[in-house]
């Protein structure tokens, strides 16, 4: 029971599995990787232990109440709790003829809210001195760019509710499904918009922890870069290794830290998202 874990979502490819890698090499406990597809999932694990790594599979599906039930359970059962929780999970439609209205309601619900009930439901595992890393993007600076300027101004409003968020997020989805989205100062960009639902997540889940009084449970978004994977088609002038780095000094991020906290960062420094300039 008192053996550390950490939890990679959406982990059988790309920066998730790469994610993986780098915990089993560095964290000192069990790392699960966790994908939708169990067969994926499960061919992931096989292909670290060909080089040397050993992770252990669940699966996930972050769209599925159930799916994440049944992996809160497993973590209760086997381990009292959880350590590193990396939200990766996300999909993206690039260069996608899949209608706008459909890329809006599943991009956002996998990056969004499937990111949002995972973490309600794990976060009261989170052991003291956790570590939680929510792989965003700074597509969310792009994509706040293109909304107008009252919604630029209510979405990075520091006082802005969880409840608002999820309010705009719902908002955009239902905008999109009648093409009304950017009438109404939403940006044509699915991807960027549930990107800032996760970057401004980010920062709310850290003051909802710190109120509930946590012993040092830490929780920052990142930016991974630009890497090419087959999300991206390939495009990205980062490899997997370099796109990495930083969600893994964030999962890692050593014990009894004043920062990092509640923030987002890119390459390893902290990042003002709004405006993209480093603090």
């Amino acid at each position: 029971m008192g053996r550390r874990v950490a939890v990679v979502t959406g982990a059988n490819r790309g920066i998730g599995l790469g994610i993986v890698k780098g915990l089993c090499q560095q964290f000192d406990g069990d790392v699960i990787l966790t994908a939708r597809d169990e067969v994926r999932g499960r061919a992931a694990v096989k292909h670290l232990e060909k080089e040397g790594l050993l992770a252990k599979f669940h699966q996930l599906d972050v769209t599925d109440h159930d799916s994440i039930m049944r992996l809160r359970d497993f973590l209760q059962e086997n381990y009292g709790g959880l350590n590193i929780l990396v939200n990766n999970a996300g999909v993206a439609f690039l260069e996608s003829s899949t209608p706008f209205a459909e890329q809006a309601v599943q991009t956002v619900q996998v990056n969004y809210f499937g990111t949002l009930e995972t973490s309600a439901i794990l976060f009261p595992l989170l052991k003291p001195h956790s570590r939680v890393c929510n792989v965003s993007s700074m597509a969310a600076t792009d994509a706040l760019r293109k909304c107008s300027p009252e919604l630029q101004a209510k979405l990075s409003d520091p006082g802005i509710s969880m409840e608002e968020l999820s309010g705009y997020m719902t908002q955009f989805v239902q905008l999109a499904q009648e093409n009304k989205h950017r009438e109404h100062g939403f940006p044509d960009d699915a991807y960027g918009f549930s990107k800032i639902g996760m970057t401004v997540m980010s920062i709310l889940q850290q003051r909802q922890l710190d109120r509930q009084g946590l012993d040092d449970v830490v929780v920052n978004g990142c930016s991974p870069g630009y890497v090419a994977t087959d999300m991206t088609h390939w495009k990205g002038h980062l490899s997997v290794e370099e796109g990495v780095i930083t969600p893994l000094y964030c999962a890692l991020l050593p014990a009894n830290i004043t920062s990092p906290r509640g923030t987002i960062i890119r390459q390893k420094q902290e990042v003002d998202w709004v405006h993209f300039h480093r603090l």
